[in-house]
């Protein structure tokens, strides 16, 4: 995807602020693996309302502050993927004749756990680029998707993010054309699972192969038949995590025992898991009730980032399916 044009006659701002929000894996099978190691997947993507904030400010060079509840969890260096996002783009413009390399401080607010199954450090990294699009006034003919891609495999959907059918090594987006925004309910135990450890301790667990057939498209602009649909799939490590980190297995119990919970669940590698329900109030009863009952665990009420038909957002996601076609009008 390229970037915005820019508006002729207008001067860039001098501050912008992008949401990162929290990316929630509704279901992720493995269905092969490449040469190279890395995996196949299918799986079903979307984000919540709550996330990471990020703010750029224009500057004379790049720098990196990070602030908010995890903020010692992360480097502020250049161990950031959303530094290195930022260095990314400014070479890219570099390399394309665009004159002085721009500068940008950035504002890292840290909300969403670190290793996590979140998306946390991808999502921060494609809300950067999508800010430093607006702030530098990125020309038409950048390629935000390409450069994202080259960052890490969930990077370009981040950078995307609208609800969306997964492939590949998930660099493959087929994104859902309408999508409900129900209430959900995220959980981490407070541990944190590096995914590379997940990913050997299921080969460990299974063996060569193993792999899962792909999930045909389905409908997802209705509440009822998402969750229907969403009831026959799975996450195919969450076995794995939970013999690295037992909590997990404690986290999914508890959600499952809530009154009104429709589908618990754990999201990409873990550690955090979640709950959907489909009645806000009930959602709502049933934080209150996780809260008083679990104070030691990291517990955010939020909603899924709906989609309708005719939304849009400042850089439009594109089918990579890979397979030519389109996506189906009323499924993903």
């Amino acid at each position: 995807m390229a970037a915005e044009p820019a508006v002729p006659g207008q001067a860039p701002p001098r501050r912008v602020r992008e949401h990162a929000p929290a990316k929630v894996n509704l279901f992720l099978h493995l269905v092969g693996r490449r040469p190279d190691g890395y995996h196949l997947l299918d799986g079903l993507v979307a984000f919540t309302r709550f996330g990471d904030r990020v703010e750029v400010t224009a500057a004379d060079s790049l720098s990196l502050s990070v602030e908010g509840p995890f903020a010692d969890q992360v480097p502020a260096g250049d161990g950031n993927l959303a530094l290195t996002a930022a260095a990314a783009l400014r070479a890219a413009l570099a390399e394309g004749g665009a004159g002085a390399s721009p500068g940008a401080a950035i504002r890292l607010e840290k909300r969403v756990p670190v290793a996590a199954g979140l998306g946390g450090g991808s999502g921060d990294a494609a809300a950067v680029l999508r800010a430093l699009a607006r702030l530098w006034n990125v020309p038409p003919g950048v390629d935000l998707h390409g450069l994202a891609a080259r960052l890490g495999a969930d990077v370009p959907m981040c950078l995307a993010g609208r609800p969306a059918r997964i492939a590949g090594i998930g660099d493959r987006l087929a994104p859902c054309p309408a999508f409900p925004s129900l209430p959900i309910l995220l959980v981490n135990p407070r541990v944190p699972l590096a995914t590379p450890a997940v990913f050997r301790a299921r080969a460990s667990r299974t063996g060569p192969g193993a792999w899962r057939e792909t999930v045909p498209p389905f409908p997802t602009g209705a509440a009822e038949g998402l969750l229907a649909a969403l009831a026959a799939t799975g996450n195919d490590l969450t076995d794995a995590a939970r013999s690295l980190a037992p909590a997990v297995g404690t986290v999914l119990d508890a959600l499952a025992g809530l009154d009104g919970c429709r589908l618990a669940r754990m999201s990409g590698s873990g550690a955090t898991c979640f709950a959907l329900f489909a009645d806000p109030p009930a959602a709502a009863r049933a934080a209150r009730r996780l809260r008083r009952a679990r104070p030691d665990w990291w517990i955010a009420a939020t909603r899924l980032a709906g989609w309708q038909p005719g939304d849009v957002i400042a850089a439009p996601a594109q089918d990579r399916s890979g397979k030519g076609g389109t996506v189906p009008a009323t499924e993903c």
